[in-house]
């Protein structure tokens, strides 16, 4: 993707994700985004003695949840009030082995072999180059440690285009990848690729689209050709369905591991 539209994506990512900021942990409109941070801390591993990096950490929920096993995290963001936020909830939470640092995922301000542990979620869907941001990451984890990428994924078999309606929602929204993607990135940067876990994340509609802060008629057309769908309509990618008469769609997630190579 030429250089022009990479920095018009990371301009558009810091100006939703500034506006996003304060209802990112929102529990209410955010919830798969809580409830599968365990999930993910677990299929991490992080090890007492691991010195981690969160990279484009957004509030830095994962690298909060991480603080709580590892020995130290820095969480990087490039968006200024993503890290505020994040900052003031360690604080309140009493984690004090977390460092927020402003920063770009494709050019980490890192040395080679910084971290035992290097994670990011949900960011490859939001870049114009996943290569940098995989290649970046195997780059400052340690030949032996762990990279792990958790992100939303296009699952093999799936009718429509879902990119389409994510980037209605939040305009930041670049394209998802497949599994097999993601893997070959990790083995081009020169990591041997682990395990893997794939599921899918149902979601409610509403909820999702004022989490993005998505214009109310935007929203009100996504949920009309949602609704279309449910009765026959052209397949979006979304897979909505009905929950007690509210309109819910599904999202499939991939936890990856991989290991630099010496």
């Amino acid at each position: 993707m030429p250089v022009s539209d990479a920095g018009a994506m990371r301009e558009a990512a810091e100006r939703e994700f500034t506006r996003q900021a304060a209802s990112f942990e929102d529990a209410r409109l955010n919830t798969a985004f809580t409830v599968h941070l365990d999930r993910l801390a677990d299929f991490a591993a992080p090890r007492a003695d691991d010195v981690c990096l969160d990279s484009a950490c957004g509030t830095g929920l994962v690298a909060r949840r991480l603080a709580l096993r590892a020995r130290q995290v820095t969480a990087l963001d490039t968006t200024p009030e993503m890290l505020r936020t994040g900052k003031a909830a360690a604080d309140a939470e009493g984690i004090g082995n977390v460092v927020f640092q402003r920063g770009d995922a494709a050019r980490l301000p890192f040395l080679d072999d910084s971290f035992s542990l290097a994670v990011s979620r949900f960011s490859l869907h939001h870049v114009a180059s996943p290569a940098a941001v995989v290649a970046e990451l195997v780059r400052v984890c340690r030949p032996g440690g762990r990279v792990v990428l958790a992100d939303m994924v296009v699952p093999d078999g799936l009718t429509g285009a879902p990119d389409r309606f994510e980037r209605l929602r939040d305009p930041s929204h670049g394209a998802m990848l497949r599994v097999d993607a993601i893997r070959d990135l990790l083995r081009e940067a020169g990591a041997d690729a682990g395990p893997s876990e794939v599921f899918d994340v149902p979601r409610p509609v509403r909820p999702w689209l004022r989490q993005a802060g998505t214009p109310e008629d935007t929203a009100r057309r996504i949920e009309r050709i949602l609704a279309r769908e449910l009765v026959g309509g052209a397949p979006t990618g979304l897979r909505p369905h009905s929950v007690d008469g509210d309109l819910w769609f599904t999202q499939t997630w991939a936890h990856i591991a991989a290991s630099p190579l010496q």
